[in-house]
């Protein structure tokens, strides 16, 4: 077991099987020293635990809980491209959409959730840089998605 997986248990967290990509892309890509996530829907067994709009549908603290979903289905899927979690050097960034009533300007706390799991995990290598983006609607009527930019050693 690698030093993330073992920091992941005494979170209380596994690493979820890699997601499957639901159009014609990969879930992740290697360019050189970087891993670069497709965009990660907050997938659980198969399905989206809540759907629909945070601030109507969902709430901000279930739309943060999901963007911490995202960050692990995001870690398969670089651990799926570099085969051990221990080879990230630091998460670089991250970019996060959430689906947004029209009223709700939360987006940075719902993407909180991805940014406090990966500091847990990381440490340190886990501050990034950040965009977090409202949006209309996103796939599969998610409430949020995260895409993140690690940087990896050989």
């Amino acid at each position: 077991m690698s030093a993330v997986e073992a920091r992941l248990a005494e979170l209380g967290l596994t690493l979820p099987d890699v997601v499957p990509p639901l159009a014609a892309y990969q879930p992740a890509v290697r360019s050189g020293a970087y891993v670069y996530t497709a965009g990660q829907l907050p997938m659980v067994k198969g399905a989206i635990p809540v759907t629909g709009k945070v601030g109507a549908e969902v709430s901000a603290e279930q739309a943060k809980e999901l963007a911490a979903v995202c960050a692990l289905n995001g870690l398969a899927a670089v651990k799926s491209v570099v085969g051990d979690l221990d080879k990230i050097v630091r998460v670089v960034k991250v970019v996060g959409f959430v689906a947004s009533a029209p009223d709700f300007t939360g987006q940075p706390g719902v993407l909180n959730g991805t940014s406090e799991l990966l500091g847990e995990i990381f440490g340190e290598k886990g501050v990034h840089a950040r965009s977090a983006v409202g949006v209309a609607v996103l796939p599969l009527d998610a409430p949020v998605e995260v895409e993140f930019l690690v940087e990896v050693r050989d």
